[in-house]
């Protein structure tokens, strides 16, 4: 923050996005600085409450602040398709279809035996039409009725989502437990990166060559088959392994998934064995993958990966995917 240090933000911001500098506790000689940026969800009793990118949420004593001001609701985006997070909330929800589900309001209550969280979480998008307390009761209800933890799923870090809603969250005593980024891209590079797709086989269902890589649950039982089905149009990639396909074969070498909606084509479940990793079996995945949604007419990408999954984020990167926002995954305390 350049220029004369200034608290210019008053509670009557709240609900605006904010870069603020605070005095932190620091244990060597002088004094030290903090920075944050995020949604200013509250400021109360002397505490001011602000919301990053990172779904958590900051609580600042007043007299710490030595510097605040109201910034743009969003930075600019230097590449990738133009999105907005509305568009890309109801795209993605699309592509992990539950086998259940029921409005609460404007929002959707979702499970599918739970496989997924994406398929067992509400999406709150929009108003739930009850007090926020209320509407969190009734998500727990729901979910324990059919033995599932309740999950609300929530968005970070681009305009229009739901720091807000994540503050309230805490304050209910419900806690974030997964975060991941939602990436776009435009389609074209992607199809067009240098890959062998020559070994890559596509087809409209999973077959249990490919759900014997797909190693996220244990038994694929019908509500996982209904989900990775489920969307406006799925495709599945499979690269063979030596002797698949054969009594005790070895599961394929590499698999994915993508969803073609629209101008939209999403990517998921893009994994290789460990023993074939370093070969670009990925690459080949995604462009094949690619090259079909470009086919049906698909123009832009995009993709989920959680924080911590590095190898993922650094071929994503080179790729050309970009983050458009976050989202994450709370349950009660």
């Amino acid at each position: 923050m350049g220029g004369r240090l200034e608290v210019r933000i008053t509670p009557a911001d709240v609900g605006k996005r904010v870069s603020v500098r605070r005095r932190s506790a620091g244990g060597g000689a002088g004094v030290e600085f903090t920075d944050t940026v995020g949604v200013l969800t509250s400021w109360d009793d002397g505490v001011v409450a602000i919301t990053p990118k990172s779904g958590e949420s900051v609580h600042i004593v007043e007299s710490a602040l030595v510097a605040g001001k109201v910034v743009p609701a969003a930075p600019a985006r230097r590449r990738g398709p133009a999105a907005s997070f509305p568009e890309l909330a109801a795209v993605t929800a699309r592509a992990w279809q539950p086998v259940e589900s029921e409005p609460l309001g404007e929002w959707r209550l979702r499970a599918a035996g739970g496989f997924t969280r994406r398929a067992n979480s509400a999406l709150p998008l929009g108003d739930p039409g009850l007090p926020l307390g209320e509407a969190f009761g009734r998500v727990e209800r729901w979910y324990e009725e059919r033995g599932l933890p309740p999950y609300i799923q929530t968005a970070t870090g681009a305009e229009g989502t739901q720091e807000a809603l994540c503050a309230e969250l805490e304050r209910h005593g419900w806690r974030r437990e997964v975060t991941a980024e939602v990436r776009i891209a435009a389609l074209a590079p992607v199809g067009d990166l240098d890959a062998d797709v020559s070994a890559v086989r596509l087809s409209r269902a999973p077959d249990e060559a490919w759900l014997s890589r797909y190693q996220r649950f244990s038994t694929p039982g019908p509500h996982v088959l209904r989900v990775l089905g489920g969307g406006p149009s799925v495709w599945f990639a499979t690269v063979a392994g030596a002797g698949d396909g054969e009594a005790g074969g070895e599961a394929p070498a590499a698999i994915g998934r993508c969803v073609v909606d629209g101008r939209w084509a999403g990517f998921m479940a893009v994994e290789v064995a460990p023993e074939h990793r370093r070969r670009g079996l990925a690459t080949s995945v995604m462009a094949a993958l690619a090259r079909q949604a470009l086919e049906e007419g698909a123009s832009a990408a995009w993709l989920q990966v959680e924080e911590d999954n590095e190898g993922a984020r650094a071929l994503y990167d080179g790729m050309g995917f970009a983050a458009h926002h976050r989202y994450h995954h709370f349950r009660p305390a």
